[in-house]
């Protein structure tokens, strides 16, 4: 860069659920330590016009569904694959590229490395390789995050250095909050209700505007002695558009119980009082006012918006250090936000999924002197939580169906875990308005009456039932697999009336456990059958552990007996870059 131009660092991201954009964030807090002027947006908010005059720029893009790119960059990608386009485009840039996805779909990270790709293609400079975040690693992301970081940060100064005698920023220095507070204190204001969305209109949904969904009924679908507490959430969506595949977000708020828990931490912050939010740069946004109204609540900001249940990060500690009075506690801060201290990090908040209301229990030294607009900064917002739709469009109406496991399990912490969003849901009375929007999902169905393949044990089983109720057809096999036929054999009396075969695998209905892949492999020869000879679709709902590896092997295995085992690999491998073989799973 020469010599009196600007060393400006624009950092743009591609995120649907919020943890690219969080990511982002952290890039551009580190780079203005270093003295960058920064840049954070999302791709499509930022003229594609002005990547070419753009020096540095690092892109942060999440893989969502069967190698989707997110809804936030999906018109800037468009524009970057025209064909029209010279090859020298980006030849002033530099550029760094982060991914974040999840290793158990078969196009892991697939949005970063195609990004990465025509970046080079049109002129730009990599300055390092692509850092291929993974959900399903113990630390997340952060993992290859942190790593890819220092590289980058390391070689970005040798490409735009520091001017003589001005060095870094130090970490001991705290950086300016993102937002500033504007108490209202006296003041008449709009009401807090001035985010609600008025369902009525003809409007498209989304994080911006939710449409406020009357609870309709959250009835339990399991044995009140079963270890798992399943509801089938029903919700009246008028003008609610959606199609067998889709996912329905819902924006979760916090459990009564944690927020009074929080506010016995905070003592000297009035839940009652009110306030606005002005960006500390005009390059940061707004909260969405479904979220946040403005004016707002403390109280209200706290139910709404943080997500107290979150698991710190590294950078939740960076930032608790600079308010800790106690040594020992600003010692531990520091440690954990270490290369060294990440074993330990992991140890306290990771493994036993310890959570930010917890952690600032156990820093009670520090936590009171956390003034209120740092708050915002060192709480994640609360995200959506997304579920597959169960109900069919046509046959249920406006009544949305989300099949819903209650989530609760022990780690080694005296208090058990609790899921933010499910256990919100299970909670809710009749009528309680419950924020939700719908999106396109992973899995893309075949027309009818297209053969299909599923495979849904347990909760996945729910975007089969709103597939095979909207387009009844024969040659549908579906393989399900629960604990007991007696327990949790969701939607038992629906599929022989949608014409369904259903193979099930009850695990623990006899000594040994059956699983779906058991099952597959007793019917090795009727897979082959319909996926070889009636060109049969292969569908994956389910949790993202053992489960999808296992069913992969077992189809291998039921191809290879007819076509040879190289041969079956291949063909599953072409299945998958084809669409013919889709996964949806989930942590």
């Amino acid at each position: 860069m020469g010599e009196g131009e600007e060393r400006r660092l624009v950092v743009l991201y591609g995120s649907q659920t919020g943890t690219a954009k969080e990511v982002a964030e952290r890039v551009g807090r580190e780079g203005a330590r270093l003295h960058f002027a920064v840049q954070v947006a999302a791709m499509d908010t930022f003229a594609t016009s002005l990547l070419p005059a753009s020096r540095l720029v690092v892109y942060v893009a999440s893989t969502t569904g069967q190698g989707e790119v997110p809804d936030n960059m999906r018109a800037s990608w468009r524009k970057l694959l025209r064909r029209s386009l010279p090859v020298t485009l980006l030849a002033g840039q530099t550029f760094g590229v982060l991914g974040l996805g999840d290793s158990s779909y078969p196009k892991f990270n697939f949005v970063a490395k195609k990004l990465a790709r025509r970046l080079a293609q049109l002129g730009g400079r990599q300055l390092v390789p692509p850092g291929l975040g993974d959900d399903q690693h113990d630390l997340g992301p952060d993992f290859v995050v942190d790593g890819w970081l220092e590289r980058w940060w390391a070689l970005a100064l040798q490409h735009s250095p520091l001017p003589p005698g001005v060095k870094p920023i130090p970490r001991d220095v705290i950086p300016p909050p993102r937002y500033q507070v504007i108490w209202l204190d006296g003041e008449n204001g709009t009401s807090e209700g001035g985010g609600d969305v008025e369902v009525e209109k003809p409007v498209v949904f989304g994080p911006e505007r939710p449409m406020l969904a009357p609870l309709l009924s959250c009835e339990r679908v399991t044995p009140a002695e079963h270890f798992q507490d399943t509801r089938l959430v029903r919700l009246h969506c008028p003008g609610l558009a959606y199609r067998p595949g889709d996912v329905a977000l819902v924006q979760p708020a916090n459990l009564p119980d944690m927020v009074d828990t929080f506010f016995e931490l905070f003592p000297g912050l009035d839940p009652e009082r009110r306030f606005l939010l002005e960006p500390s740069s005009p390059h940061t946004p707004l909260p969405a006012a479904a979220v946040l109204p403005r004016p707002c609540t403390v109280r209200r900001a706290v139910t709404t918006f943080l997500d107290i249940q979150a698991v710190p990060t590294r950078w939740f500690f960076e930032l608790l250090s600079h308010f800790s009075e106690d040594e020992l506690e600003k010692e531990k801060c520091l440690e954990f936000n270490t290369g060294e201290g990440q074993q330990d990090l992991y140890e306290y908040c990771n493994r036993p999924r310890r959570h930010i209301l917890e952690v600032l229990y156990d820093f009670r030294h520090s936590t009171p002197n956390i003034p209120f607009n740092y708050l915002l900064d060192l709480i994640p917002a609360i995200k959506p939580r997304s579920f597959s739709i169960a109900s069919s469009p046509s046959l249920h109406g406006e009544v949305l169906e989300l099949l819903v496991a209650v989530v609760r399990y022990r780690s080694s912490l005296q208090a058990p875990r609790r899921g933010l969003c499910s256990t919100w849901l299970a909670g809710l009375p009749p009528g309680a308005l419950v924020p939700v929007w719908s999106r396109r999902g992973a899995l893309t169905f075949p027309a009818a009456p297209g053969a299909a393949v599923m495979v849904g044990p347990g909760t996945g089983v729910a975007p089969f039932r709103s597939y095979c109720l909207e387009t009844p057809a024969a040659s549908r096999l579906l393989f399900f697999g629960c604990r007991s036929s007696s327990a949790d054999f969701y939607f038992k009396e629906e599929w022989g009336r949608a014409g369904v075969e259903v193979v099930t695998a009850f695990s623990r209905d006899q000594e040994d456990k059956v699983y779906v892949q058991h099952r597959m492999e007793e019917r090795a020869e009727q897979l082959a059958d319909a996926v070889l000879d009636r060109g049969a679709a292969f569908l994956v709902a389910g949790n993202s552990k053992q489960m999808p590896a296992a069913v992969r092997a077992a189809l291998v295995a039921a191809l290879a007996a007819r076509l040879g085992e190289e041969q079956g690999e291949q063909y599953v491998a072409a299945m998958e870059a084809g669409g013919r073989y889709q996964t949806e799973t989930w942590a």
